[in-house]
């Protein structure tokens, strides 16, 4: 059974990121956060955001709280320093920003290759070693203001990392992630050792066999995950979503459903399945019955790709199509992908319905 991180059946929570403060206009362009803290101003600004980002999280109720991911630069897809942030501090990789591979050559600029191609790409030019990612170090800042359980966003993941590759080193994704697991594998390990009980891998590898036609790719990434995880004693989800540069789905490069993907990691030693469904009104749902019963989901219930607030009798009806097919105490409740491309406003508005929805089925399993 896995681990419990709040006594509450249907805990809500959300992905990971939250809309930087309008204020908050310091960028870490790829320092060390120990190195750029000793930036007095920088530092301060830092908490102040972090301290807000969960703030907003408390006073809308949720059960689980994130650090927000100040993070984050703000360049590239709003959201693009999810893999950048990695980039830039694991040698091995090439500072500059260079064309994405899926635009070199490109017959068409789809919606999906101009996404893309913002978000760019990067040469891998020797071998990748362990930087300074710093990971707990942010976890030690968050956990000084809040007494809520964290959860801690582990990524971009190493699947995901070589998705946006260019090789001159290692010869291909599967090379490369293998090689990226351990990095991962000790960050995860730091994590645990600073008191995090709640951490969250994102990579959304588990499409990349949907983009090669290759089903034995599906393997080798299911093997990158196990390794990344392998004695890390905390629960562990693992994210992967539809895309998020910009607000947008990538649904051009993913138009299958989780449905396609989602059995060949049944076997992977995570708690839990981290799914994004709001932002298709839940199609799909009805793929989460061959859940095994030793793993848990984590459903996307609001839909953070719009700035349409919806209602708490919104929310909750997608909780109860999500009930149809899984037990409430197997389900988290939470966004699809993270909110840092709204506006702030919006999202606590967004958090806010979360939580009310929740209450309305809680009451309704209750009764």
């Amino acid at each position: 059974m896995a681990r419990k991180i709040v006594d509450t059946i249907l805990p809500t929570t959300m992905v990971g990121s939250y809309p930087r403060p309008e204020w908050y206009k310091y960028q870490l362009l790829g320092k060390d956060v120990r190195v750029a803290f000793k930036h007095v101003g920088h530092a301060e600004a830092y908490d102040d955001a972090t301290r807000a980002a969960i703030t907003d999280q408390e006073d809308a109720g949720l059960d689980i709280v994130t650090d927000g991911q100040m993070s984050y630069d703000d360049y590239v897809g709003v959201i693009g320093s999810f893999c950048w942030y990695m980039y830039e501090r694991i040698p091995g990789f090439e500072p500059a920003k260079e064309p994405h591979p899926s635009e070199v050559g490109a017959a068409v600029r789809t919606k999906e290759v101009e996404l893309l191609a913002d978000w760019g790409g990067v040469i891998n030019s020797g071998p990748v070693k362990h930087g300074p990612i710093r990971l707990a170090d942010l976890y030690r800042i968050a956990k000084r203001f809040t007494d809520k359980p964290i959860k801690v966003s582990v990524g971009a993941g190493p699947v995901n990392l070589a998705w946006h590759v260019h090789f001159k080193h290692y010869k291909n994704p599967r090379e490369l992630s293998l090689a990226l697991a351990p990095i991962f594998n000790a960050e995860m390990k730091e994590l645990v050792a600073a008191g995090a009980k709640y951490l969250q891998i994102e990579d959304l590898g588990a499409w990349l066999p949907l983009f090669t036609n290759d089903p034995n790719d599906y393997k080798w990434i299911a093997d990158v995950i196990t390794k990344c995880v392998e004695g890390v004693d905390a629960k562990i989800a693992w994210h992967f979503c539809f895309g998020n540069a910009w607000g947008n789905a990538l649904s051009g490069i993913f138009p299958k459903g989780y449905e396609v993907v989602l059995p060949y990691f049944y076997d992977v030693p995570i708690d839990q399945f981290v799914l994004d469904f709001a932002n298709r009104e839940m199609a799909d749902i009805e793929c989460l019955k061959s859940l095994p019963k030793n793993k848990e989901v984590q459903v996307g219930v609001l839909d953070i790709r719009t700035m349409m607030v919806e209602s708490p009798e919104h929310v909750a009806e997608r909780i109860r199509k999500v009930l149809k097919v899984v037990p409430p105490e197997r389900v988290y409740l939470s966004t699809d992908c993270g909110m840092k491309p709204l506006s702030r406003t919006v999202a606590r508005m967004k958090l806010k319905a979360l939580v009310d929805g929740a209450k309305i089925v809680r009451k309704e399993i209750a009764g």
